[in-house]
């Protein structure tokens, strides 16, 4: 029977094999980890790149309805403008 043992983190063994598949499965607990990590920071940054997409989306609109309903004004206002004009100009007939 062949033992390991751990001295300050470095594994310790007669058996070259064992080591080696220790040493091969912490570099893939590792690399999961890291990767778990970046998954973590990429789905963070992928939802506030969303949330700023809807929030500009969601400026511009109010932006563009304000601008439309500025527009409607302006042609009521011509249109009544438009019309005291013709009154004004047959009464002075």
């Amino acid at each position: 029977m062949q033992y390991l043992r751990i001295n300050d983190g470095v594994l310790v063994s007669n058996n070259t094999k064992n080591v080696k598949d220790m040493e091969r499965a912490q570099a893939a607990f590792h690399k999961k980890e890291v990767q778990a990590r970046e998954a973590t920071k990429a789905m963070a940054e992928y939802e506030a790149a969303g949330d700023a997409v809807r929030e500009k989306t969601a400026k511009l609109k109010a932006l563009r309805l304000a601008k439309e309903e500025q527009d409607r004004a302006a042609e009521v206002r011509q249109a009544t403008t438009a019309k005291i004009k013709a009154v004004v100009k047959k009464k002075k007939r």
